[in-house]
Order: structure tokens, then sequence, then C-alpha cells
């Protein structure tokens, strides 16, 4: 749990960093690349890139010792981090509300914690290996289908898709059970991890780019929380410790809707500068 809530904390810290990044330099000339370049030449941003993957490692460590259910509500927990951070080095104020939200998560978290139990020992079934690899396909359907639609549709089901995408990749995390080279190149899940988490970005980068921050922060929430969960207690073996199932439960619910709450902080917080990039 110490290397979820590490993770957490990186992906929180990293989307400030970038958002002063971005802001440096957005009010030079050029479009999207010319922005990216300007942006990369940024301490700031570049330190924001290795905190992300950081986090990216802690999250692996995670996935592969505590329940899926518990690192998913951790990551959520990210835009706790965010709304704190940026209210310290962006100077954003935050509501009372906003604040409770935060306390929410903390609580939300610290309830999963006493309940989590230790990681599934189940290998789970060949076919939810493809399974993840046809979905890890089915979020690039859904974000070609989402940019279609109207603007807060357009949002939300690009967010969703994005997360869906994030919860691939922590299901197939758990499915890669050796990491030769030969059992990589022969695991369906090693596909799915790699196409999951590819189409996860671009996804969010588009719903952030085109629509409304919160209602795409929300979709991404809800997608990588909720599915990822469930498919690691059905089919991976994941539980809590006995007797606590409805801590683990209210635990869950509690910190996925503090995070929902502060799912403004998806992206650079409040008064960001234009074309400021995502962080994940």
């Amino acid at each position: 749990m110490v290397c979820a809530l590490g993770a957490a904390v990186c992906f929180g810290t990293a989307t400030v960093l970038q958002a002063m990044a971005a802001r440096a330099v957005a009010t030079g000339p050029g479009g999207g690349v010319a922005l990216l370049w300007r942006a990369l030449r940024q301490w700031r941003y570049l330190v924001g890139l290795g905190v992300d993957g950081l986090g990216f490692v802690l999250q692996i460590v995670a996935l592969r010792s505590v329940p899926i259910y518990a690192v998913g509500a951790a990551l959520a927990a990210s835009l706790a981090v965010t709304a704190v951070v940026a209210a310290r080095l962006l100077k954003v104020r935050l509501s009372r509300m906003e604040w409770a939200a935060v306390g929410v998560v903390c609580a939300g978290l610290a309830l999963l914690g006493l309940a989590s139990g230790a990681e599934g020992d189940e290998a789970g079934p060949v076919r939810l290996k493809w399974a993840m690899l046809a979905a890890a396909g089915g979020v690039l359907l859904l974000g070609a289908a989402g940019r279609r639609l109207p603007e807060r549709g357009r949002a939300l089901a690009l967010g969703l898709g994005a997360g869906l995408g994030f919860g691939v990749v922590e299901v197939a995390v758990r499915l890669i059970d050796g990491l030769t080279p030969g059992a990589l190149f022969t695991n369906p899940a090693a596909y799915a991890l790699l196409l999951g988490g590819g189409a996860a970005f671009l996804l969010l980068t588009s719903a952030l780019q085109r629509g409304s921050v919160t209602t795409a922060t929300a979709g991404l929430v809800l997608g990588e929380t909720v599915a990822p969960a469930l498919i690691g207690v059905v089919w991976l073996g994941d539980r809590t410790r006995p007797g606590l199932g409805w801590l683990a439960v209210l635990g869950f619910a509690v910190a996925v809707a503090g995070a929902l709450a502060l799912s403004r902080f998806g992206e650079a917080p409040v008064e960001r500068a234009e074309g400021a990039f995502t962080s994940r």
C-alpha cells in the first residue's frame, strides 16, 4: 500500500510541475508541437516526467503486492495530491468543500489500508489475457466514436475510455507471470499493457483538449477503479482481511467519491495556461 500511495504522490506532484512549466511557455508562438518543445526545455517539465516515471514503477510494484481495488483507489487519490500541491505552489485557492474532499479521500484510503488483504494468488484464466487485449482494442474504438459526440458527451466518453485503458494496464500487470523475452512475447497481457496504456494517454490528452476537464476526469476515475477492482476480486483472488469486506467496500467508495469531488484538478488546476499538458 505504501508503493500505491507513493505512486499517487508522484502522479499528483508531476501534474503541478508540468502545469507550472506549461504556464511559463504558453505565451510563445506556434501550436501544440512548438509548445511541447518549449516545455521540454523547462526543468520543471522534465522533473515532472521523471516523477511520472517513478510513479509508474511504484504502481507496478504495488500491483504485484496488494489488491487491484486498493491500488486503483490510491491512484485516484492523486487528484487530492494535485489539489494540495497546487494550493501551495500555484497559489490555487481551495474551497472548504474541496479541503473536505481531500480529507474524505484520506479517510477512504485509511479504511482501505485497514481492510485490504494480500494480493490475490490466482493467475486468472487464459481467456482473461485475451479479453484484456480485446478491451485495449475496444478503448481505441471508443475513442474514435467518442470524438464524434457533442462536447460534454465527448469529454465523458474519452475520459471513461482513458480510465478503462489505464484499468487494462492495472489488470495486465497482474497477468504477466514471467519477465523473460520469450514469456513476454507470447503473453497477450503484455501487448494489452502496451496498447491499453498508449490508448489511454491519447484519449486522456484528447479529452482534456476538447472538453470539460471535470467531466473527463470523472470518467477517468470511474473507468480506472471500478472495473479493474471487480476483475481482481472475481478472477484474480483479491480479498480483504477476514470479516472486513464491508470496510474495504466503504473505504473504496469513500476514496473514489472524494476523488470525483476533486475532478477539476485532473489537468492543470484553475487558471491553467492554454495548452497545458496532462500528467498521469
